[in-house]
């Protein structure tokens, strides 16, 4: 051995030398340019997700403790439930839960069926005015709902619906985006697929049931999602359909608690809390499907 080959020091292998960070194109990411994508994440974990940790903090704490300290504290001292007691036992909470779950559950599966069917004629079928009636499903989505909530109103009370859950239900049974999703995901499908079953001898109904629904389970827990939040969320439309104090739903009277006891932000937040949780419990069982249906039901352009 040469004394070259003594003094010159081992190469590292090829592998190790490339750098360990890069995109999901295989550049390489520089060190600053990581820092500055975890900083804007915090940034935005801390706007989306700071004010509900607030409110879960403010719900917990006591009525001995300051809530507009400064600096604020965070973390409760003493934790408690209290508040949640008080919530039950200043309005029926549970009972406009129940109704806002019925209404909710109502909406998911009128929405489902609904955008299902209307999505897989719109991209599947062939027929004369096709093309038009998928113009009308977007214009659609340019009305304000606040703009026909009169004529919905009216309508309503012609028929006699007022005050009833099959009131609050209609309007909003099938939603023009959702229709669009399933449409756009009926599309991604391979025509191929649906070509051989119909040579095996499949009609309309098997295809549909058999090979196109099952194929776009992502986008159906995508528009369930968003049609459990449009009515578990929804307080004009209820608000305005609704009189019967034992039919309202959840926002509705949570109003109550901003109303009468409004300089109690300990009661409101525990209020919200119980809001929002039904909400944060079905994602995080359908996140799977909801990160998945997205990429299945995208407009494009």
């Amino acid at each position: 051995m040469s004394l070259v080959e003594k003094v010159r020091p081992p190469q590292a292998p090829a592998a190790a030398r490339e750098p360990r960070v890069r995109d999901e194109h295989g550049r390489r990411i520089r060190v600053w340019e990581l820092a500055l994508r975890y900083l804007l994440l915090l940034a935005v974990l801390a706007l989306t997700v700071g004010p509900f940790l607030w409110q879960l903090s403010t719900s917990l704490k006591g009525p001995t403790e300051d809530i507009f300290s400064s600096p604020p504290k965070f973390l409760p001292s003493e934790p408690t439930l209290h508040n949640y007691q008080r919530v039950a036992d200043t309005i029926p909470v549970w009972d406009y839960a129940f109704n806002s779950l019925k209404f909710a559950g109502a909406n998911v599966v009128t929405n489902c069926l609904g955008s299902a069917l209307a999505g897989y004629a719109l991209a599947r079928l062939r027929y004369r005015g096709r093309r038009v009636a998928t113009l009308v499903f977007i214009l659609a989505m340019l009305v304000p709902a606040e703009g026909i909530i009169i004529a919905q109103f009216t309508t309503m009370r012609e028929l006699g619906l007022n005050n009833t859950l099959i009131g609050v239900v209609l309007p909003g049974c099938i939603g023009a985006m959702n229709v669009l999703l399933m449409r756009n995901a009926f599309l991604n499908l391979p025509y191929e697929i649906e070509e051989a079953a119909f040579v095996d001898g499949a009609n309309t109904w098997q295809r549909f049931l058999r090979i196109a629904l099952p194929s776009v389970k992502g986008t159906l827990a995508v528009v369930a999602i968003f049609a459990f939040m449009g009515a578990w969320d929804d307080f004009l439309w209820p608000l305005i359909v609704l009189s019967d104090p034992s039919k309202f739903t959840l926002t509705i009277g949570l109003n109550y608690l901003h109303g009468t006891f409004a300089n109690d932000e300990r009661l409101v937040a525990a209020g919200t809390v119980i809001a929002v949780a039904p909400l944060i419990a079905l994602f995080a069982c359908l996140q799977r499907y909801f990160f998945r249906g997205v990429g299945e039901g995208a407009v494009k352009g």
